[in-house]
């Protein structure tokens, strides 16, 4: 016998224990012989993650998907992992040396990395174990990570192969560049920040006048809300159609604090509508502004060192064609090595004191921060980085999608993609950083590049390349190998990967590639790729990119792109909202198994998922309704019969659940099948809360209680093996739960196998005429509770039923369900008429009028003033939030997600007030 109440705390561990020694989640396991593959690859978390509720959404859908094709009998592959996260592991292992007061450059490039691999050995990977409490069923004895061996080998192979094949280049291009990492950063790591900031208008003055501020002939006003790039400026643009600047197209003004000479050019970057029309342009401190300066050819001058100070002094860029004076000289000294925004301040006053400062102006703005420390200003910054040449790769991975070979889910994701795929930039791969994939590139003395898997055939390819030519280097090169000492002649690249580099390889490197496995050979191309909008860009592209150029073959035929997890109210979730919430806690409260099915009964396609705890409190009390019908099972001598055959049943009730159980498969299988998780799971909870325990369990008492004994007998057989359907029909999204009632309900034969590894039910029993006639008894028992809760009347009152225009198959049904109607409807009579009593509630169904008299229900007078308050109070309601909206102000200045609440709330008011006035209605009639 179950125990009284479902204990998750203690269940779960012990059912995950049962499923590892059972090796249930092994690739394979389980799988018909010659099946085919079903792979999927877990968007691999970064190691130094713990799980959110982005994560607990993403990992349940695909487990769904998992243990669903596992249970069919497929050759299942859940490849599980983990990404170094280079930038994040970096910050975490700094930030505990300096809390010892100890730099990462004091220890030295390979103590330092020495360090972080401790650090991964022992604190790295917590989210891995947090899945596993999720009942994530991953192969976990083939977890591979982005730095292991065998991936950093793939990686190789790719770089040197892209390079030699011209499609991975180093070039001096604008980056998103950290101050304080000191690294290159990429977009997907930076979050625009709205700040209130100012917008400065400095005066330009334009070359062979005399500047004079009262006099606008004779400057050109700029506007800038980064004052300190100014010192980089390499022009003035303005739109070639605006009257105001034609006349100056093609003439010079003269930057001020610079001296320098800067043309006037016209562009249609250059907004007239926009501030005074004329931009300033900075090749090196602007994305918009670099590929201005490429269209009209201008120099890029980067001003600023990589901590963001001011660097002009010294710099040769900035110097070139200038003959400043010593007053220029000075306020350069001045400036020297200041912080950006301490440059700003000394800039602005300098312009103020030469009139040069126009007017300041309040301005709210989007400033680039950095995504993880969200305190650090992004700054655009010039340098030489590795590029990949993205727009080659991207070809036939836009081809792929069009041609319909991968599949979008659901499809509108297809528009993102190719916007993004038609237009892409370079893709800038490397990274000032100590951790992660070091770029396998030496530069020789002369700064000749080679790039090899590894040192000793760079040094090779070197030796060829010096000796073959005739010159100082050649000589230099034959000197120093006369003594060779490694590092001599060549010295490595001191950057490494970005760290999509290496998890775009993920669906290939982690099956054993480059080398040709047997599970490469099975497994690839995986199957669903299940991951969210955000990283579209920047994983699943570069995956579909790599795996055709290296496979020849897309990744993966459909990518499932599932929606954000946000609050009860819509709103975004983050730390700062104080609206976060934790998957574990909920798992702690309510076991994995509710939060599960919240979020897969939650997941509709293209939808945001508006998680209350509450929900999740709600479907732990399915889970419980379950566990309640199986124990009130046993108390009712319900055990496994194998002998039970569906097409022998010959009960009217059972052959209706039997067809019932038929409908709710197919329905479950197509929900999962067609990735609508939510219509899945909501055909599981319809079938198992509503037909089998409110209706069958309930229908089915009479028959326990009886003394047919072989009504008795089949009822028992026929409920086990249903509840043995459900159990595998739930598996997927409770899969902790039903293992245990598969366990606790195996009788004494036992069972063959672990739930997780037995076969998908395919039920294909219907008996229509059985499913029509049970299921009128349900609508008509639904029908007489739903007037009497809307008529208030007291549970315990009873009354007679009304019959009008009925024919003989609906007589029929009544006389033979009479006992089911009276008992579970509260009726004391069933009365025939040739028509409906006047002032009665009435039900349709089917050609029949059933009606209860309300005067012997309830004192009606009183109902009236019941309702007319209800109707009163939702009346004042709807008016109060009518008002809101009505509101343009609130309505454009509101949250988005408290303007849909708002709109949710005035609808379910409306509904219900048209409920009230039509039960005010029938009792008015009555009366």
């Amino acid at each position: 016998m179950l125990e009284k109440t479902y204990d998750a705390t203690s269940v779960e561990p012990k059912i995950a224990e049962i499923w590892d020694d059972a090796g249930a989640f092994e690739a394979g396991a389980g799988a018909e012989p010659g099946a085919e593959s079903f792979t999927i690859v877990i968007p691999p978390p970064n190691v130094t993650g713990s799980l959110h509720i982005g994560h607990a959404l993403n990992n349940t859908l695909q487990d769904i998907m998992v243990r669903f094709e596992r249970m069919r009998g497929k050759n299942v592959l859940w490849q599980p992992g983990m990404d170094h996260a280079g930038i994040a592991t970096q910050m975490v292992v700094e930030r505990q040396l300096m809390e010892k007061q100890v730099h990462r450059r004091q220890l030295g490039r390979e103590k330092f990395v020495e360090k972080v691999w401790e650090w991964k050995d022992q604190s790295g990977g917590v989210i891995l174990n947090q899945l596993k409490r999720l009942g994530a069923s991953c192969d976990w004895s083939r977890e591979r990570f982005t730095m292991d061996e065998g991936l950093s080998k793939a990686v190789l192979e790719v770089f040197v192969s892209l390079y030699k094949q011209g499609l991975i280049y180093r070039d001096k291009r604008l980056v998103n560049w950290d101050p304080k990492l000191l690294t290159a950063i990429s977009d997907l790591e930076v979050e625009q920040v709205e700040i209130n900031g100012h917008l400065w208008h400095f005066r330009y003055p334009i070359e062979g006048m005399t500047f004079d501020p009262e006099d606008q002939r004779t400057y050109l006003v700029v506007a800038t809300t980064r004052p300190e790039t100014m010192l980089g400026d390499t022009a003035v643009a303005v739109n070639p159609d605006d009257e105001r600047y034609k006349h100056l197209i093609g003439k010079n003004i003269i930057l001020p604090i610079v001296g320098r000479k800067i043309p006037i050019v016209a562009d249609e970057y250059s907004d007239p509508e926009k501030g005074s029309g004329a931009v300033k342009i900075t090749p090196a401190h602007d994305f918009n502004d670099f590929e201005v300066g490429k269209r009209h050819r201008l120099p890029a001058i980067n001003v600023m060192t990589a901590e963001a100070a001011i660097d002009i002094v010294e710099n040769e860029d900035f110097l070139e064609g200038l003959e400043p004076t010593e007053a220029q000289r000075s306020l350069w000294e001045q400036l020297q090595g200041l912080d950006r925004f301490e440059a700003r301040k000394l800039i602005v006053k300098i312009m103020e004191e030469g009139g040069l400062l126009g007017k300041v102006e309040d301005h709210v703005h989007m400033v680039p921060h950095d995504e993880k420390s969200k305190s650090t200003i992004i700054e655009p910054f010039l340098t030489d980085q590795w590029y990949v040449d993205a727009k080659t790769l991207a070809k036939p991975a836009i081809e792929s999608v069009r041609a319909g070979r991968t599949k979008f889910v659901p499809r509108n994701w297809e528009k993102t993609y190719f916007e993004w795929m038609e237009n892409i930039q370079p893709w800038c791969i490397s990274r000032q950083l100590w951790w992660g994939h070091r770029i396998p590139a030496w530069y020789g003395p002369d700064g000749q590049v080679f790039v090899e898997k590894d040192e000793e055939t760079a040094l090779e390819a070197a030796i060829q390349h010096y000796i073959s030519h005739e010159g100082a280097w050649k000589a230099w090169v034959e000197e120093k190998l006369e003594n060779y000492q490694p590092g001599e002649i060549l010295t490595r690249d001191e950057d490494v990967l970005d760290t999509w580099f290496s998890s775009a390889l993920w669906p290939f490197s982690t099956l054993g590639w480059p080398d040709k496995t047997p599970a490469l050979k099975t497994y690839y191309p995986t199957s669903v790729l299940v991951t969210g909008f955000d990283i579209i860009f920047f994983w699943v592209a570069r995956m579909m990119m790599m795996g055709l150029h290296f496979m020849d073959e897309e990744p993966f035929h459909t990518v499932y792109v599932h929606a954000l997890v946000r609050d009860k109210n819509g709103a975004k979730m983050s730390k700062s909202k104080g609206n976060v919430i934790d998957p574990l806690e909920l798992m702690d409260e309510y076991g994995a198994d509710a939060l599960r099915f919240t979020l897969a009964i939650m997941a509709a396609q293209g939808r945001d998922v508006k998680l209350d705890p509450a929900r999740v409190a709600g479907y732990r009390n399915f889970g419980t309704k379950l566990w309640n019908a199986t124990r009130f099972a046993q108390m009712n001598g319900v055990e496994r019969d194998p002998d039970f055959i569906p097409e022998d049943a010959t009960l009217t009730i059972n052959r209706w659940i039997l067809t019932e159980l038929t409908r709710a498969s197919d329905a479950i299988t197509e929900g999962i099948t067609s990735h609508r998780f939510n219509e899945a799971a909501a055909s599981a909870y319809r079938f198992v809360w509503s037909l089998f325990c409110d209706w069958y369990l309930e229908l089915l008492k009479p028959v326990f209680s009886g003394d047919d004994e072989q009504a008795k007998a089949e009822a028992r057989a026929c409920t086990a093996y249903v509840l043995d359907q459900t159990y595998k029909l739930l598996h997927p999204m409770m899969p902790f739960m039903t293992e245990e009632l598969w366990a606790q309900t195996a009788g004494e034969g036992g069972r063959d196998e672990i739930l997780a590894l037995t076969r998908w039910p395919s039920p294909d029993f219907e008996d229509e005429e059985a499913a029509d006639d049970v299921n009128w008894l349900v609508d008509l028992v639904s029908g007489i509770r739903s007037v009497r809760a809307e008529m208030n009347v007291p549970p315990s009152a009873t009354a007679p039923l009304v019959v009008a225009g009925a024919e003989e198959t609906t007589r029929e049904r009544v006389a033979r369900h009479q006992p089911a109607i009276q008992r579970l409807a509260r009726i004391d009579d069933v009365v025939f008429s040739d028509e409906a009593p006047k002032g009665a509630a009435q039900i349709l169904l089917g050609e029949a009028t059933f009606s209860l008299p309300l005067g012997e229900l309830i004192d009606l007078k009183t109902e009236v003033a019941r309702l007319e308050k209800e109707i009163a109070k939702t009346t004042g309601e709807i008016q109060r939030l009518e008002k809101k909206l009505g509101n343009d102000k609130f309505v454009a200045n509101a949250p988005e997600e408290i303007v849909a609440a708002e709109r949710e709330k005035l609808a379910e008011f409306g509904e219900a007030k048209t409920r009230l006035e039509a039960a005010l209605a029938r009792v008015r009639e009555a009366g």
